[in-house]
């Protein structure tokens, strides 16, 4: 469990009369790129909100390093970028990162660092709303890296970008997770999976598998990863079905 960046166990979360999660357990390595995939609906969000403390939960526990989500003691450990922008886009990229650091208390020596780190250095005294969607959500990755997380959670980062973008994105993910960052990224963008160091598969408030893209592939016998995931679905949904007949079995 050392090895851990997060442990989930026993985890439920409600909305209204819907269980999203029905007591979820999985662990997050430390410094690695984790891929959270799955279909829009399937609880990705709610997942990484539940990790990085946001989320009202109702059973089961959530640690991260060893601390109880959303602790005060995370705050420079772990950071969340949400779906779309956050940035303001009527100012420049630096005074966006001045800004944000000064929230999170970074120095300001940092933002020369994210900016070489994401690559935006020659843009950095543009104006966010002139930039590009790739430079734009390069800007929201740089804020993300600001003070140095351990943890950085991003929530569907490359939804709506060309596949050479979303190539160089991943690109930047590795390069951060070979520097020591455990990068927690969703998508539902299957091809995206191959990727990653590790995948955790989603459907309907499930981790349905918990693999390596080797993995992946060798499990289903296809050679694609969206060929892959269609026959863990269709393998879950068997299982599903014979669950629920034992189950009539045993109370007739």
């Amino acid at each position: 469990m050392n090895n851990a960046a997060v442990v989930i166990d026993g985890l439920r979360v409600r909305r209204g009369r819907h269980e999203v999660f029905e007591g979820l357990s999985l662990r997050v390595p430390r410094g690695q790129v984790i891929g959270l995939l799955g279909p829009s609906g399937c609880g990705k969000t709610t997942l990484m909100r539940s990790i990085v403390g946001v989320q009202r939960t109702h059973g089961g526990t959530v640690e991260v390093f060893g601390e109880p989500a959303g602790s005060r003691s995370l705050r420079r450990r772990v950071s969340y970028g949400t779906q779309g922008s956050a940035v303001y886009t009527d100012l420049t990229v630096r005074e966006n990162l001045r800004y944000f650091a000064s929230v999170v208390g970074a120095p300001r020596s940092d933002v020369d660092r994210v900016l070489k780190q994401v690559g935006l250095a020659p843009h950095a005294h543009q104006s966010v709303d002139a930039l590009s969607g790739g430079q734009l959500n390069r800007v929201s990755l740089a804020v993300a890296l600001l003070g140095e997380p351990e943890l950085v959670v991003l929530d569907e980062p490359t939804v709506g970008l060309d596949p050479v973008l979303r190539a160089e994105l991943w690109s930047l993910f590795r390069r951060i997770a070979d520097a020591g960052t455990t990068m927690l990224v969703s998508s539902h963008v299957m091809d995206e999976a191959l990727r990653c160091d590790r995948l955790l598969l989603m459907r309907d408030g499930r981790i349905i598998a918990d693999t390596t893209p080797v993995q992946l592939l060798a499990d289903t016998g296809q050679t694609d990863a969206e060929a892959a995931f269609l026959a863990l679905i269709e393998r879950d949904t068997g299982e599903h079905r014979e669950t629920r007949r034992s189950r009539r079995e045993e109370e007739s």
